[in-house]
């Protein structure tokens, strides 16, 4: 592998995760400087990395010429369906998704330059691995960021974009030598880089996935706390918030994951009161009563209005409301597993411990092929 390379690749990976907070202010500070021309700057700026990264692939091109730009125009295809089959609808959101993808892209194209000389299929699986490990830092960071989500689906979305990168590396860096099986170099490289990235998204899914079913006599819901834990952040919530409400978004602070939890219950039970459910959004709001009062009850960035129920519309809700089973809140937007940690962390760690010593194995008994040197 080429070392140099490699600190490249982990720089840029780096500035990728890092830019997440930032992100946001940008565009709040394009759409304040040039109103309604935030998806064309964005789009043109896209445009243009595009023709520089073209114009480098074929000054780089000189041989198979024919085969190579087949492939490049073949991931130029696959992204731009990528592209259309995911696209909102929503030019701002569309225009940001596709700065993401190139981002991925260009990631996984530096992983690929840096493990090249390795000279098998390594030089394939271990970019792809690396950048997983991007990703999932990716949307962690984002997870803790206000006003952004992060979730474990999200990271393997990225694969299309990671593919795209790499067969776009492929064609314009083609390998100097290559076969299937892989060097025992290879193969320990591969295990290790594989063994982070289980460990790296376990521990993701961990904070973000893991959570616990908390059950009344009528209402059940998941929640990242426990019931106990609950109790005191309302308790903290109520007598900070007092002094200090949450009305400013603060792009560059931790997200206040139990004010998100009753937010999630807000939208819930108005969805449920709009859709004329009236009996269930009478229990989303025994939810939010019960366990995320001073969120229904302090004015903040995401609901500059007070959220609790005036005592009419309770009083109407229950005389509309039909008999029902005990209720099952969905509120949550993304899933919230309730398996031990235990349970959860267990074969993780028994997968870690198995892959890397399968990895890091010695062979017995034949004799060791050269390898590629490191460059």
């Amino acid at each position: 592998m080429h070392l140099g390379r490699l600190a490249l690749a982990v720089a840029v990976s780096a500035a990728v995760v890092l830019s997440a907070p930032f992100l946001g202010q940008l565009r709040s500070y394009l759409r304040a400087a040039f109103p309604g021309q935030f998806v064309t700057i964005v789009g043109a700026a896209i445009a243009l990395a595009m023709v520089v990264i073209f114009g480098l692939a074929l000054a780089r091109i000189r041989h198979a010429r024919a085969v190579r730009y087949a492939v490049i125009a073949g991931s130029v295809a696959a992204a731009v369906a990528y592209s259309y089959l995911t696209q909102t609808g929503i030019p701002e959101v569309d225009v940001v998704e596709r700065v993401h993808f190139i981002e991925f892209g260009a990631i996984a194209f530096l992983f690929y330059l840096a493990f090249r000389p390795l000279g098998d299929v390594a030089m394939f699986i271990v970019p792809v691995l690396a950048a997983l490990v991007v990703a999932t830092f990716d949307e962690w960071l984002q997870w803790f960021i206000p006003n952004r989500v992060g979730e474990a689906r999200d990271v393997f979305l990225n694969l299309v974009a990671i593919a795209c990168g790499l067969t776009f590396g492929a064609a314009m860096e083609s390998p100097r030598a290559f076969q299937f099986r892989l060097h025992p170099r290879s193969r320990h490289i591969a295990a290790v880089v594989g063994v982070g990235f289980v460990l790296v998204f376990a521990g993701f899914v961990n904070a973000v996935h893991l959570g616990h079913v908390l059950v009344a006599p009528d209402v059940a819901f998941k929640s990242h706390y426990t019931p106990d834990e609950l109790r005191h952040l309302a308790n903290d919530r109520a007598e900070r918030w007092r002094v200090d409400p949450p009305t400013v978004l603060k792009r560059l602070s931790r997200e206040d994951q139990y004010l998100d939890e009753g937010l999630w219950h807000i939208r819930e039970r108005n969805r449920l009161w709009d859709a004329g459910d009236y009996g269930a959004a009478l229990l989303e709001n025994e939810i939010l009563e019960r366990h995320y009062a001073p969120v229904i009850d302090t004015k903040s960035y995401a609901a500059p209005e007070l959220s609790r129920w005036p005592p009419e519309q309770k009083a109407d809700a229950q005389q509309r409301a039909k008999p029902r089973a005990p209720f099952i809140s969905s509120a949550e937007p993304y899933p919230i597993l309730t398996t031990g940690k235990w349970r959860f962390w267990s074969p993780v760690l028994a997968l870690s411990l198995a892959v890397l010593l399968l990895g890091l194995r010695k062979e017995k008994g034949r004799v060791q092929r050269s390898e590629p040197a490191l460059d």
